[in-house]
């Protein structure tokens, strides 16, 4: 039989990454290494892109393995290869090998980094062996860069690397590394130093090595929890110490938090979550105040905050527990009396115990254990009106309907006088509750014997259906007068919450709005309470905000009409309302605003403080960086030049002429990058004062770029200049142009990694760019203008490479001369510095000028 549809769609590829704890650690060996073995097995196996950064023992592996031609691409006239993804999928290979997965590609392909070309191979139905730094990875990058101070421009997103079907990590003991680099096997003889003394340091190394385990293992719970999930395994595996805390929102949970925090750390695991379980129906009793106060404590100490919905509060808890695989379970004792829990027999906690199988748990005594929680009075949700009316018409009503039955009498049965009565009984319940309406029950009982069930006018009955009757009525009108009740609460309750809910969504909203947060909080506070002022009285500051008072006779009577009630924020704050006095139901809603409020003052005093702090800090950072700069500058070459006219004037030495020119040379180049600094210190002076005087006049840019190379006192390679003749003549100040691009140069050098530098130039709208072009580990986007700043020098530890005068000189000349001077990535890794200035429109002849303040 032929298949003569479309083919069917290709299974995916599976990915395996080796994922190194270091630059070094030998990810790339242990790829190819695999890649023999698959070979071995007669797997087909083919080479995507591999660099062995020309390391002798991992090039060899790379023989008998084939390799896909690389594609080649030009881009801003310099050539580069990259992975040639169509070559790779028509080749059609088992296996591909693609290295350094978070490579950015240069401009022009389909796609803009490498990992996406092998998640194209992997859609392809090929298999792909790929190999990546832990440093690279996005969560990661920024932690890494504060532990080494080297930025990573390149990134692969976690995801990616997490979606891989097997994840090996490739690590090496710190010191087994720097043997290894002190050997030789990993970079140039001439770069091992410089290496071993800066990102390779010990506590770096080691630093890099927990971050990688740390996210490996976090990989493989999830793996775990994965495959406990897909084959519906609910038994906890103790593979890992995890304790879950039951928080109710009572006084007790702080108490409870660090107990099981201490649990957890006594056990060695860092995994504690804390949960509150909700009822469904919005009417749990938890104070939000005391559930955020809890949170923040839990995160404090390193946890996670869970909330989680269920009217069986055992079941929901066990079902959280074993869904986390946890091992211990912390709950507090009940805060139920005696009494209480003789009346409603087994509690909560018991429920667990018995339920929690291999789950471990913890009941914890505290101070509120026991001293039960306070009932509200039957009641308590009415309003005073009503609380009245109740009781009153629980005897006028009966009384009325009575009288009414009365002149009825003969034309109406007892059982429909009953159910009368009964309605009676359930419209007082209505209106004041159940003890209205036991009331009304006990009232419309008594006179339905007396003057509707025979004999009448006598307290007896004497047909035994009538009293089952009468029995049966009672109870029927308080139970249906408790339903009623109830629903009744439990309705008010309901609105209560959702009106709570509102309340807080729209309080979270107006304390995120920023600059304005506390006086939209006061306003929000007095609106939702109705009070007249709301102040906040702070350090000796009041913050008001004022409603519309209603109008009063005299100010004894305005004084009467105003409550106060002042709350304790802190030391020295004050929260006043005034107003109408709050009831008690209204006090959890307050106490959620005042914590919010809390919350604002802390921040603005944090705000305040880091205001003050901010410029004697960057003062204080731009002393330290000159001073620490400057004085090393300023003592070696003065100490290399007086070295060497103190040689050249001793007598107890004889040099020959080639002695004597090599000393007069030492000391001349030591004078000339004093000269230099000094240079640079007294014009960075000027253009911050505004006093730097301008000589415009058209130049040639390769004439200025001849001879800023000619001013680098530095030995260095050729520089590779294309297009300069071609732009037609720039206006700027000849001498500053040159210092400009001498300063570009020299810092495209330092930081190129031992690579040429490119300088291209082109013209476009009247303004000519000039490119700086290098290839080293560039900067990122977070960093681009700290590299403007003075003494800045991002990268550079050991004080031997200038003041950090140089980028901010240079923009602050360039922006002076009227151009700009920006930086970009440099494709394939490295910065590109562009500067742009202003073409001589028709040659224009010298004209004066001075820079802007």
């Amino acid at each position: 039989m032929r298949w003569n549809g479309p083919s069917p769609p290709s299974p995916l590829g599976r990915l395996k990454v080796f994922l190194g704890s270091a630059p070094g650690v030998g990810k790339t060996y242990r790829m190819l290494d695999e890649a023999h073995r698959r070979l071995s097995r007669g797997q087909d196996v083919v080479i995507g892109y591999v660099e062995c950064h020309r390391r002798p023992r991992t090039e060899a592996l790379l023989a008998d393995i084939e390799a896909v031609p690389r594609l080649e691409r030009d881009y801003r006239g310099v050539g580069f290869t990259e992975m040639d993804v169509d070559a790779v999928i028509a080749r059609r290979p088992e296996v591909a090998l693609v290295d350094e997965l978070a490579h950015t590609n240069v401009p022009g392909g389909r796609h803009a980094k490498r990992w996406q070309d092998v998640e194209e191979l992997l859609a392809a139905g090929i298999d792909v062996l790929a190999a990546v730094n832990v440093q690279h990875l996005e969560s990661l990058n920024d932690v890494v860069e504060k532990i080494t101070g080297v930025p990573q421009r390149e990134t692969v997103p976690d995801e990616v690397v997490r979606r891989a079907d097997q994840i090996e990590l490739v690590d090496m003991a710190p010191e087994g590394l720097r043997r290894r680099m002190a050997h030789g096997n990993v970079y140039a003889a001439e770069k091992v130093d410089a290496a071993l003394s800066n990102y390779f340091r010990v506590g770096n190394l080691t630093a890099l090595r927990e971050l990688a385990l740390l996210w490996l293992a976090g990989r493989v719970d999830e793996g775990l929890q994965r495959y406990r999930a897909e084959h519906e395994i609910s038994k906890v595996w103790e593979t890992r110490e995890r304790v879950v805390v039951a928080l109710t929102g009572g006084p007790e949970g702080e108490t409870l938090i660090r107990r099981a925090a201490r649990i957890a750390d006594r056990a060695g695991s860092d995994a504690l979550l804390a949960v509150h379980v909700a009822r469904s129906d919005g009417l749990a009793d938890a104070d939000p105040a005391a559930l955020l106060s809890q949170r923040r404590l839990v995160e404090s100490l390193g946890g996670s905050y869970h909330s989680v919905v269920g009217d069986d509060i055992p079941t929901a808890l066990l079902d959280f527990a074993r869904a986390s695989n946890a091992t211990q379970l912390v709950l507090g004792t009940s805060r139920r009396g005696a009494l209480r829990r003789a009346l409603s027999g087994r509690g909560i906690g018991e429920t667990i115990v018995e339920l929690s199988g291999d789950i471990d748990v913890h009941m914890v005594t505290h101070e509120a254990a026991g001293r039960g929680r306070r009932l509200a009075l039957p009641g308590a949700l009415h309003s005073r009106a009503r609380r009245i009316a109740g009781p009153v018409s629980g005897l006028v009503l009966p009384t009325a309907l009575t009288g009414i039955l009365i002149l009825l009498r003969g034309s109406v049965n007892l059982t429909s006088d009953a159910l009368l009565y009964l309605a009676v009984v359930v419209g007082v319940a209505l209106l004041g509750g159940i003890t209205s309406a036991l009331l009304a029950s006990l009232v419309a009982s008594l006179l339905l014997i007396y003057y509707i069930v025979p004999p009448i006018d006598e307290l007896t009955v004497s047909d035994p259906n009538n009293v089952l009757a009468l029995v049966v009525f009672v109870l029927i009108g308080v139970t249906v007068a408790a339903v009623v009740d109830t629903g009744t609460r439990f309705s008010r309750r309901a609105a209560r919450a959702t009106a709570e809910a509102e309340t807080l969504s729209a309080l979270a909203g107006n304390v995120l709005r920023g600059e304005h947060a506390m006086p939209a909080l006061l306003e929000r506070l007095r609106e939702t309470f109705g009070m007249d002022a709301v102040e906040l009285h702070h350090d000796g500051a009041v913050t008001t905000t004022e409603g519309a008072r209603p109008a009063a006779d005299g100010a004894a009577e305005t004084e009467a009409q105003t409550a106060l009630e002042e709350i304790a924020i802190e030391p020295g704050t004050v929260l006043v309302l005034r107003g109408r006095p709050l009831p008690a139901a209204d006090r959890r809603v307050l106490a959620a605003f005042t914590a919010h409020v809390a919350g604002a003052v802390e921040r603005a005093r944090l705000a305040e403080a880091a205001a003050e702090v901010e410029p004697v800090r960057a003062a204080d950072r731009l002393r330290a960086a000159l001073l620490a700069a400057v004085s090393h500058d300023l003592r070696t070459p003065l100490a290399v030049a007086l070295a060497s006219v103190t040689s050249l004037r001793s007598h107890d030495v004889e040099f020959t002429a080639n002695d004597r020119d090599e000393l007069l040379g030492t000391a001349q180049s030591s004078l000339l990058r004093l000269n230099t600094l000094v240079d640079n210190l007294l014009d960075m002076s000027r253009l911050q004062a505004g006093a730097l005087t301008l000589h415009l006049q058209p130049v040639g840019v390769a004439d200025a770029m001849r001879a800023a190379l000619d001013s680098l006192t530095e030995e260095h390679p050729a520089v590779d200049r294309r297009g300069l003749d071609a732009v037609p003549p720039v206006l700027v100040d000849p001498p500053l142009l040159e210092r400009v691009l001498a300063n570009l140069t020299a810092n495209a050098l330092r930081h190129g990694g031992g690579r040429s530098v490119l300088v291209t130039a082109g013209e476009l709208a009247g303004r000519v760019e000039i490119r700086i072009v290098d290839r080293g580990t560039g900067v990122r986007e977070a960093d681009r203008e700290r590299i403007f700043q003075p003494f800045q020098r991002l990268g550079d530890t050991d004080n031997t490479t200038g003041v950090g005068l140089g980028l901010a000189l240079s923009r602050g000349l360039t922006e002076a001369m009227g151009g700009t001077l920006t930086p970009e990535d440099t494709p394939g890794g490295g910065l590109t510095m562009v500067l742009d200035l202003p073409v001589a429109l028709d040659h224009h002849p010298v004209r004066n000028g001075t820079a802007p303040a």
